[in-house]
């Protein structure tokens, strides 16, 4: 079965950093691009960031550039978001997706070819 599941999400306090885990099972991740969504109630979903499978390049979105890294670990079939310096209007959804292509990854929610079903993050104190 063909899963991406995401975990590491929670409450944490404004200024604190925190690293989301995206791990693939009945799939390899080292053939898809990833990219990293969040979303909040009401609100359309909003790219963040994605991370080509071919070299490893990344691409954010102009709006969360410098506070958000996309990384990926393909011996441990897992990517990685780390978000530093949390503010309270950060408090989302945060979703994985990945998408089957040799080419630079493109932060396009319709390019996507599977998705997990999302890590909540609280940032309050």
């Amino acid at each position: 079965q063909v899963q991406l599941v995401e975990s590491g999400g929670g409450l944490v306090q404004p200024g604190d950093s925190l690293t989301l885990s995206c791990a693939a099972s009945g799939f390899r991740l080292n053939y898809y691009a990833i990219g990293w969504f969040r979303q909040a109630p009401g609100k359309e979903r909003e790219g963040i960031g994605c991370i080509s499978m071919s070299d490893g390049s990344t691409h954010y979105s102009d709006s969360v550039k410098g506070r958000f890294t996309v990384s990926r670990d393909n011996a441990k079939n897992t990517a990685y978001l780390q978000i530093h310096s949390l503010k309270p209007e950060d408090t989302d959804v945060y979703y994985c997706a990945a998408e089957v292509t040799i080419d630079p990854c493109v932060l396009s929610a319709d390019r996507m070819d599977y998705w997990g079903k999302g890590a909540p993050v609280t940032v309050s104190s």
